[in-house]
């Protein structure tokens, strides 16, 4: 593509409206979003972390969250806290809100959401591309293998794998 190419698809209309695009989504996802969280001390995360309803979700003191992870709390009621010295690895994702699929003749769009709590205990390490369900709890210490769809609780320093994730194995006792 010559200089003209190039200068046409600077001024191309498109262009501009997607560059406005990605500045909302940025802004709506996390610039906007983030003053709204409540936060410990020493909380890290990536510049590409998203949050919706961040007024409902609570980050322990020293927790690190890993790019492109997803954290999205309820509408109205589902909360997302995350203990303290959590570890999220790239990708992670957690929703406090899941659609309904009570009415087969109603869209999944249209079906009422179900709302629940999220809470990932003290230490727990999420590996990458984990999802968790509204309504689990991952309990203190636990580890969850990559890739696994948590869609029920975890016990404190279990390890979990699978999809839907299962309990394979116990960390050693210190």
């Amino acid at each position: 593509m010559g200089a003209v190419g190039v200068l046409r698809s600077i001024l191309d209309p498109r262009t501009v409206l997607h560059g406005i695009r990605l500045a909302h989504f940025s802004f709506y996802s996390f610039v906007g979003q983030v003053p709204r969280l409540t936060r410990g001390a020493n909380v890290s995360m990536a510049p590409n972390v998203s949050f919706r309803n961040a007024d409902r979700i609570s980050i322990g003191a020293g927790t690190h969250i890993g790019e492109f992870s997803v954290i999205w709390a309820g509408n109205s009621t589902g909360r997302v806290i995350i203990g303290d010295h959590c570890l999220f690895a790239p990708h992670v994702t957690l929703t406090a809100s899941n659609y309904g699929i009570v009415r087969s003749a109603t869209p999944i769009m249209d079906q009422p959401k179900v709302e629940r709590d999220i809470v990932i205990g003290d230490g727990a390490w999420l590996g990458a591309n984990v999802v968790v369900l509204a309504g689990v709890t991952v309990g203190e210490g636990a580890v969850i293998a990559a890739g696994a769809v948590v869609t029920k609780d975890v016990p404190a320093f279990a390890i979990a794998g699978g999809v839907p994730a299962r309990v394979i194995g116990e960390r050693p006792e210190q």
